[in-house]
């Protein structure tokens, strides 16, 4: 499986689909893991650096994931960390990071199917507003965080337990009901046996 893993890594950071993407395309190593994340996408420092969640967000993820058992070093040397577009999608002209086209989308979740199909995750972290809809489809955060989902994705079977986005610009789950539903999120993961070996 690890060469398989190391060869996918090679054909994507080389990827060049999307012409209105920022490169580098930001990857994670070749972890073999039946913990699955799925990011959003890499914010505009995450290229310089070479890996996902590099920089505000991910001292808060990681803050997250250190209060269960694995600490950032922990977590990127046991965990496959993926996302729903592996390149920076550009600034939005009203300001802010651009959200992916669906087409963008679309293109990138072929990376995502082979990694799914190679890897057979038994949980998947879907983290933040966009990578939980492409799991579970919209609905509010609410009806989503704290709570664990059986899905069939890619033609694999798998458990879901979404956690909302650590953006420093997101109050969500800094106030109720997100602060006890993110802790809850948190719990469960920490509870899932796929969890537990990693500890």
């Amino acid at each position: 499986m690890q060469p398989a893993l190391e060869k996918h890594l090679k054909e994507l950071k080389n990827c060049q689909l999307c012409p209105n993407v920022v490169g580098p395309v930001v990857t994670h190593g070749p972890v073999i893991s039946k913990v699955y994340l799925i990011g959003q996408a890499p914010g505009p420092r995450e290229g310089s650096f070479g890996r996902p969640f590099a920089w505000t967000a991910g001292k808060t993820l990681f803050r997250w994931f250190g209060t269960i058992g694995l600490n950032e070093e922990e977590f990127r040397s046991r965990v496959y960390m993926a996302a729903v577009c592996r390149c920076f999608p550009g600034k939005a002209k009203g300001g802010g990071d651009r959200v992916p086209t669906a087409e963008e989308i679309e293109t990138c979740s072929d990376w995502m199917e082979s990694e799914v199909k190679l890897l057979k995750p038994k949980l998947v972290i879907p983290v933040g507003r966009l990578a939980i809809e492409q799991i579970l489809g919209p609905a509010p955060l609410t009806e989503t965080i704290g709570r664990q989902f059986e899905r069939m994705i890619f033609g694999h079977q798998c458990q879901i337990i979404p956690l909302p986005h650590p953006s420093g610009a997101s109050t969500w789950f800094k106030r109720e009901p997100g602060k006890s539903l993110l802790l809850k999120a948190l719990q469960i993961i920490h509870d899932h046996p796929a969890w537990q070996s990693l500890l």
